[in-house]
């Protein structure tokens, strides 16, 4: 049993806050790795998740990029830390949760994408301009203020 899993054995579905990470990988074409989601179904976002006990939020990433992906991340730089409105979550067994999502940016991994985990539907590369329609509403304002400063550059 995982960490949460404990947790909620112990408090139930009373709303909490999670930590967790994603980021956004660019590659030389200058497009950005986009993982669709099992949960919620269909759902475009960045690859990412929850962090564990003891993990720092790079370590977070950089585990969840292996465990989703397949690739080894380099050098990352923090974006930006994301919580408040418009981060409540409630998953599809009821539990809610607020989560606070910290991003970060690369352009240096290794490795070939590959679907490595059973939370994945697939992996695409996208242009900023030609991004999916169906991005989970706790990645919208992110992307967006990644959209906004790849515009200022």
């Amino acid at each position: 049993m995982g960490y949460i899993q404990e947790l909620r054995a112990i408090i139930g579905k009373m709303p909490i806050i999670l930590p967790g990470c994603c980021v956004f990988i660019e590659n030389a074409q200058g497009q950005i790795l986009m993982q669709q989601r099992k949960h919620p179904y269909g759902k475009w976002g960045l690859p990412g998740g929850l962090m564990e006990l003891g993990e720092s939020t790079e370590d977070t990433i950089r585990r969840e990029v292996k465990e989703e992906t397949g690739l080894v991340l380099g050098k990352v730089a923090l974006f930006g830390v994301y919580s408040g409105e418009g981060y409540r979550c409630v998953a599809e067994n009821g539990d809610e949760f607020d989560v606070v999502i910290t991003v970060y940016v690369t352009n240096e991994y290794e490795g070939e994408v590959a679907v490595m985990d059973e939370e994945s539907l697939g992996f695409e590369w996208f242009h900023i301009g030609s991004l999916p329609e169906n991005i989970a509403k706790t990645h919208t304002k992110l992307i967006r203020d990644y959209i906004a400063k790849m515009e200022d550059t």
